[in-house]
């Protein structure tokens, strides 16, 4: 029996729900299949919101052979299969495009081996990542992709999905069922899909108690690619941020125990110093990269005292969300007010014209008058 999410997966752009930044008319990757634009890239962005289908749809545009890997099980040999192919292949001419999903899962060495079949077009790789790729790919082949960043899915796009569910298996949800879904979802269609799927061949029915049976029994294991993933990792930072280090080092072993790669735990770590801890212990950063180092540096199972010893001191020090709520409300006011006039004071002469302009003058070193714009003048982003 095919899966439901294979029965409802858009076979164009135009059956596509979200990522409209992405897709919608005169975005990248409208223009690029319209135009039939072969180029490698990597998706970015949260489970269940369209990574896959988009690859998809992109290579059967192109009329390319399209070959799908993992990077968590996939290595070298996979891509030189690839590359030797078949005769027959080999006389179709066609592109070749490979979709890694989880490229961050590929090591240093494999994403050596395979830059040179990106660089020479004998390959034209999508990577697929929910990890920063700044951090996960190479220098090389990240210069050779374009990152596009997906959004998980809204509230009504995923109710979308859930009405192509009813019309693909011919049922009707009520709305509390509906709106259940997606306050579970959290903007993963995947999720939503895999209950409703479960659900119906548990119990023939969708209702809340059916779907409330059916999360229990399905999601009890960590799935690093599910909620639970999710929901430790929640649990272990806001852990922190109670200043509680007994749970924080529980549910980090959680995570150590279901195999999760001890970099994203760091990771989340040195964004945590910065946010939670900030400018009350400017040390924390300090410590948070230090672990992050040595996570890096030996690796499982010891590095595992390393992250330890981090969420401890993380756990134990004061905290001052005033340089994150700062930034937010700044970042806010960008939006708001586009770019605002910089003042002529504290702007930079570099010409002749530019002095004649006024840039730069009477512009002192230490001065206590606001350099804010006019429109925002006095207005204060770090609070006392």
């Amino acid at each position: 029996m095919e899966p439901l999410a294979s029965k409802i997966r858009p076979k164009n752009l135009s059956d596509f729900i979200g990522q409209e930044h992405l897709v919608g008319e005169g975005k990248p990757l409208k223009i690029a299949v319209e135009k039939r634009h072969l180029f490698s890239f990597i998706f970015w962005g949260p489970p269940g919101v369209g990574k896959t289908t988009l690859a998809r749809i992109y290579a059967k545009a192109l009329d390319a052979d399209f070959y799908e890997l993992s990077a968590v099980s996939a290595g070298k040999d996979d891509i030189r299969q690839i590359i030797a192919g078949d005769k027959k292949e080999t006389k179709t001419g066609k592109p070749k495009i490979l979709f890694l999903d989880e490229i961050h899962r590929f090591n240093k060495s494999q994403q050596d081996f395979l830059l040179p079949f990106v660089e020479s077009g004998e390959l034209t790789l999508i990577g697929a990542t929910t990890e920063n790729p700044s951090f996960e790919v190479i220098s090389p082949l990240l210069s050779r992709c374009r990152v596009f960043v997906l959004n998980e899915l809204s509230e009504e796009e995923t109710k979308e999905i859930i009405a192509r569910v009813e019309k693909s298996e011919k049922i009707k949800i009520d709305k509390p069922s509906k709106d259940w879904l997606v306050s579970m979802s959290g903007g993963d269609a995947r999720q939503a899909i895999a209950m409703l799927e479960a659900t119906l061949n548990l119990y023939g029915k969708i209702n809340i108690k059916n779907l409330t049976e059916t999360l229990q029994s399905k999601f009890l294991r960590y799935d690093k690619k599910g909620e639970e993933h999710y929901n430790t990792i929640s649990a272990f930072i806001k852990s922190m941020r109670a200043s509680q280090p007994d749970a924080a080092l529980y549910y980090m072993a959680r995570m150590i125990d279901a195999g999760e790669d001890p970099k994203f735990i760091a990771r989340r770590m040195v964004i945590f110093a910065s946010e939670d801890i900030g400018i009350a212990q400017p040390t924390a950063l300090v410590v948070a990269n230090a672990v992050f180092r040595a996570v890096e540096t030996i690796g499982l199972p010891e590095c595992a005292i390393n992250l330890a010893h981090g969420v401890v001191y993380l756990s134990q020090a004061k905290k001052n969300r005033s340089a994150y709520d700062a930034l937010q409300e700044a970042m806010a006011d960008v939006k708001k007010f586009g770019n605002l006039s910089v003042p002529l004071k504290i702007r930079n002469p570099v010409t002749k014209l530019m002095k004649e302009l006024d840039y730069g003058k009477g512009y002192e070193k230490y001065t206590k008058e606001d350099l804010l714009p006019d429109k925002i003048k006095k207005k204060k982003y770090l609070k006392d």
